[in-house]
């Protein structure tokens, strides 16, 4: 008994010489480099589609087990009838004998047969211009099988289909391509909606400004902005320290921001403990900003009063603040100086603490400022075998002093000199960092160290940054320094000297 043509049986035919299949173990998924030349060449005329459709069948492996027992690539010619219907596909002399083979064996049509049939009629249609209509009817009728069949897709068969689709030449309001798009969009996860932004107060919107990380385009004008906003009872510590802290980090000499926080220091004073006090005070003695609030120091000289012992370090955070200003109360430098603190801060505390060396470093600074700012000073000063250098190494002026030899006596006659026969010249490199942001004052702890060295006798020679950064070159810089050298009375020293 003959076996009708159109079905499947258990046998599959051989696969033809230009069959091209992955090899065993290999799953197929189209590179970049091929798609982007299949996608450049979609324009081409319909002789060329064969060689542009010429990609690898997608193996049924790749799509998950079966009920038919699916054997795995390299099963030769045990292969299950999911193997053979799609080399029959492959091997189809006709559209219409795709269709038949597709339409006479539902039970054993996987997903991927799919894909394979677009690609063989690709192929078969590639050297036909205009395909008879008898063509065209199979070709409607193997539309609309993938269309009743695509919900059972996987995204991957789906893409795959769609490209070949698109490369048949279906426009893209057809009816396949439409349906396979819908299907696509379908299986998109879907995208969470976008977050309800609360609605922010004034003192909330300068928390949220300040956490911003896109903050620093336009800080002075939001952080102003926001703080007009805010009602009194909503600047609490916590925000006033951050703005503090932002102020402080971004070297941002804001007046209105810096007069809000000292008046919100003296409003505050009862509530306020030293701890927080110190932030709130950082950004002055950085920023080299003494406030127009009358009632700044007399808070300030209260609050160190009243919490002096009770957190040694943010005493003396305060006090070094106020030092970067030339304000050092001298109730509270009589108290930080008495043997009651200094025995207190000596106390061994555990391994890893840096309280007690930071303490006695911001002494022996304070003890240095008091000694050159304040003569009538008469409390008590820090005992000597409490001080630690403020300056760990020599300066490198009095390491390499014969470098400079004092010009003849007459042309240095007006020039400033000290007790020592050889002049002591630092020379102050200013970088931008050492200045507030889009300022020419300088940061705190630089106008106090260029202050004591003034007042130790040594004479400084600022390098501002912009001059340094235009001279090209070692001979247009020595040529610079030995100016700006002979300004001080001074002439630059032998080679090596």
């Amino acid at each position: 008994m003959r076996r009708p043509r159109g079905e499947l049986g258990s046998r599959a035919p051989r696969p033809t010489e230009g069959a091209t299949c992955a090899g065993p173990g290999e799953s197929w998924s189209p590179s970049p480099n091929s798609m982007l030349r299949v996608l450049l060449a979609a324009q081409a005329s319909a002789a060329q589609l064969s060689g542009l459709l010429l990609l690898p069948p997608i193996q049924p492996f790749c799509l998950g087990p079966s009920k038919w027992g699916d054997r795995p690539p390299g099963g030769g010619p045990h292969a299950g009838p999911a193997q053979g219907l799609q080399r029959l596909l492959e091997q189809a002399r006709s559209p219409g004998e795709l269709v038949r083979w597709l339409g006479q064996n539902p039970t054993k049509v996987r997903a991927h047969h799919y894909p394979v049939a677009l690609r063989r009629l690709g192929q078969l249609l590639g050297s036909r211009p205009r395909p008879p209509p008898v063509e065209q009817t199979s070709l409607q009728d193997l539309s609309q099988l993938i269309i009743r069949n695509c919900p059972s897709f996987d995204i991957h068969t789906i893409h795959v289909c769609l490209h070949l689709a698109v490369l048949l030449g279906f426009p893209s309001d057809a009816p396949l391509v439409c349906a396979l798009e819908r299907e696509r969009r379908f299986r998109l996860p879907l995208k969470p909606p976008p977050p309800l932004q609360p609605v922010l107060r004034g003192g909330q919107r300068l928390e949220a400004a300040l956490s911003c990380p896109h903050f620093l385009r336009h800080p002075q004008q939001h952080l102003i902005r926001s703080l007009a906003e805010a009602r009194p009872e909503e600047l609490t510590p916590h925000v006033m320290v951050r703005l503090a802290q932002h102020l402080a980090r971004h070297r941002l000499r804001e007046p209105q921001l810096l007069e809000a926080i000292a008046h919100f220091l003296v409003v505050q004073e009862a509530q306020l403990s030293s701890k927080v006090v110190q932030k709130l005070v950082l950004p002055f003695g950085r920023l080299n900003y003494f406030p127009l609030e009358q009632q700044f120091m007399p808070c300030l000289e209260r609050i160190l009063a009243r919490e002096a012992g009770a957190a040694p370090l943010a005493t003396v955070n305060i006090l070094m603040s106020l030092c970067q200003l030339r304000c050092l109360p001298s109730r509270a430098l009589q108290f930080v100086f008495s043997p009651g603190f200094i025995s207190h801060i000596s106390v061994p505390l555990p391994v890893g603490t840096p309280h007690a060396p930071i303490v006695r470093r911001y002494l022996s600074l304070l003890d240095t400022a008091v000694e050159l700012e304040l003569p009538g000073y008469q409390g008590p000063r820090l005992p000597r075998r409490q001080k630690v250098p403020i300056f760990p190494q020599p300066l490198i002026t009095d390491r390499a002093r014969c470098k400079y030899r004092s010009c003849p006596q007459g042309q240095a006659a007006s020039q400033p000199t000290t007790q020592d026969p050889a002049q002591r010249v630092v020379l102050m490199l200013q970088e931008r960092w050492h200045f507030c942001r889009d300022s020419r004052v300088l940061l705190g702890s630089r106008a106090l160290r260029e202050r004591h060295l003034g007042l130790l006798g040594y004479q400084l020679l600022p390098l501002p940054f912009e001059e340094l950064e235009s001279q090209r070159g070692l001979h247009q810089l020595k040529s610079y320094l030995r100016q700006k050298l002979q300004a001080l009375g001074l002439r630059w020293g032998p080679e090596g000297g």
